[in-house]
């Protein structure tokens, strides 16, 4: 069994400069929480493979393709690969997200 206290892992560096934690980095998945302030967002990307996310506090609009939806707690949103997507807080308070990747990416998301 492998625990992963998720409140020590460190901050990971990433191009939105949002607080990101990888909690979980196999060839098979990745598994990252992000956390956005108020008023923070992600620029939209792409990824180039599936992603689901979900919403484990707080209310955030995600954007995925031209579609749109303002999100709450325990939404799951799915989001194909090779899919403009990005998530915007912007409400009052903390948006925090669990984002898998399946399978782990091996090339770059592109920022758009």
């Amino acid at each position: 069994m492998i625990i992963t206290k998720t409140k020590n892992t460190p901050l990971t560096e990433n191009p939105h400069n949002v607080k990101a934690q990888k909690l979980y980095d196999k060839t098979t998945a990745q598994i990252i929480q992000l956390t956005l302030e108020e008023g923070e967002y992600l620029r939209k990307h792409i990824t180039p493979v599936d992603v689901a996310f979900y919403v484990l506090e707080g209310n955030g609009l995600v954007e995925i393709g031209e579609e749109s939806f303002q999100t709450e707690k325990d939404d799951l949103i799915e989001s194909p690969k090779n899919i403009p997507h990005r998530w915007i807080n912007n409400t009052e308070g903390k948006l925090r997200i669990l984002v898998i990747k399946a399978p782990a990416p091996t090339s770059a998301t592109r920022i758009l």
